[in-house]
């Protein structure tokens, strides 16, 4: 594919944080780049007309009029796609994104890739900050946006590539998941569930993938797996590569004892050493765990991996306080998994022991539109007093049997005690907080969209009152 002379790159889908930084990448190497978009939104837009890329509105086969010598088409890419059917008709070169990075970018560098159901943003920020701080200048590449960089992917000229390794698959030419594309050195698996209904059938069929990708860690390198994760046990079970285990409690290479939570850090012991993390939660626990085992590996010691844990500040939409009006405190967090909500507000109850906490959350994810979490959902909000549910997104694309049946949710979470609520959308939520809670609440939103604009719209609406 990428034999003959490149020279100009076009990006189809070129709005998203991996996409636009990548195209600005490419830019700095010499090609001549341009890129698509149906909508470009901060930060990238302001970000892609820094760098001067010209980015053309919409999808149009116009724009490809030139002829590029490559087009990266993006992951939400579809056939009907009108630059996406050009491509095809005219025999242009193409590859995914994920292709575009293993060969510019990764080939030849030290990959560290970081997978799992829950937890892959923060530990890969976490883990690219040990190196930033200790003066190692990684590439990197996340999910979301670390507040100790200033965009979520860099690349360097360092030995160094950290990346967050999606099992979610690559594009609609490619059906693999993408972290197969990252050709890992070292390779952590923070955890297993069953997620993206869309794409995966069943939980054998996660495992499946996860097991592909761990086949291309190499025997001079490391597997890192979560030895407290049963779906993972089988798995790490593997000779082909040295396997490090970490968690809690347990004979694992890497064990985190004697946990400690306050309100906004965690402390936590290894043989010989006391870590203090600033953030809450078990699961930031093993996320620092797997961090120290990776950068142990590569050379890093106790107390360097410490001094970088002491300035670490955290990601954008992972816990994060948008704002305090009329006495509520209004939080952001990503969070569209029940695990990853039911841990989530299990930190919140560490930080807010005696506040009252409002869970709002949209149903938007491919996986909770259905109905296969429908009864983990209710439970995953054990540790909120209330509990907003806003109507179900899209839910007339899916097969009535397919669909989560948020009548039954509503009907779960009210069995439980709590103060709950099915509304049609942001407004809707946010005139019925505005009227019910009270200064001193927590109110937490979980979404994995922009959900709009709810957060602003709550604390100027709380504001005003």
């Amino acid at each position: 594919m990428f034999a003959s002379k490149i020279n100009s790159v076009h990006f189809t889908g070129i709005g998203g944080t991996a996409m636009a930084s990548a195209a600005a990448a490419m830019l700095d190497k010499g090609f001549a780049v341009t890129g698509s978009d149906q909508n470009v939104y901060e930060p990238m837009a302001s970000f892609l007309a820094a760098k001067k890329i010209p980015v053309l509105n919409g999808y149009d086969e116009r724009h490809l009029a030139s002829k590029p010598d490559l087009v990266v088409i993006g992951n939400a890419i579809a056939r009907g796609n009108p630059e996406e059917e050009y491509v095809l008709d005219h025999m242009l070169r193409y590859c995914s994104l994920a292709a575009l990075l293993a060969e510019f970018f990764i080939h030849g560098k030290r990959s560290i890739v970081v997978s799992g159901t829950h937890g892959k943003t923060t530990t890969t920020s976490l883990l690219a900050w040990v190196f930033e701080h200790n003066g190692l200048n990684p590439s990197y590449l996340l999910g979301g946006i670390p507040n100790n960089f200033t965009q979520g992917a860099r690349f360097t000229d360092s030995e160094w590539f950290i990346i967050e390794g999606d099992e979610y698959d690559t594009a609609f030419f490619d059906k693999r998941s993408k972290f197969i594309h990252y050709h890992p050195e070292i390779a952590i698996v923070n955890n297993l569930e069953f997620d993206h209904a869309d794409i995966f059938e069943n939980l054998a069929a996660v495992k499946k993938t996860f097991s592909h990708f761990i086949r291309l860690v190499p025997r001079n390198g490391l597997l890192l797996g979560n030895g407290d994760d049963a779906n993972l046990r089988e798995l790490l079970n593997v000779t082909h590569c040295p396997v490090k285990k970490f968690g809690l409690g347990g004979d694992y290479a890497v064990s985190g004892f004697n946990l400690r939570f306050g309100p906004t850090a965690t402390e936590f012991e290894i043989p010989s050493f006391k870590f203090h993390l600033n953030l809450v939660g078990e699961f930031n626990v093993r996320n620092a765990l797997a961090v120290i085992g990776a950068a142990k590996h590569c050379g890093l010691s106790n107390k360097q991996i410490q001094s970088a844990f002491d300035t670490f500040k955290g990601i954008k939409r992972r816990l994060e306080v948008k704002g305090l009006a009329g006495g509520v405190t209004v939080i952001d967090d990503f969070g569209h998994h029940p695990t990853a909500i039911l841990e989530t507000l299990r930190a919140l109850r560490l930080r807010y022991a005696r506040e009252k906490i409002w869970a709002v959350f949209e149903p938007r994810s491919n996986t909770t539109r259905r109905k296969v979490f429908q009864a983990e959902l209710a439970a995953a909000f054990a540790d909120a007093d209330a509990v907003v549910v806003s109507q179900v997104a899209r839910l007339e694309q899916l097969a009535p049997e397919e669909r989560l049946n948020p009548e039954q949710l509503m009907a779960d979470i009210m069995a439980s005690g709590k103060e709950s609520a099915y509304l049609p959308d942001a407004n809707a939520i946010v005139a019925h907080l505005a009227q019910h809670a009270q200064g001193g609440d927590v109110v937490v939103v979980f979404s994995n969209g922009g959900f709009d604009g709810i957060h602003a719209k709550l604390l100027a609406r709380l504001g005003r009152r």
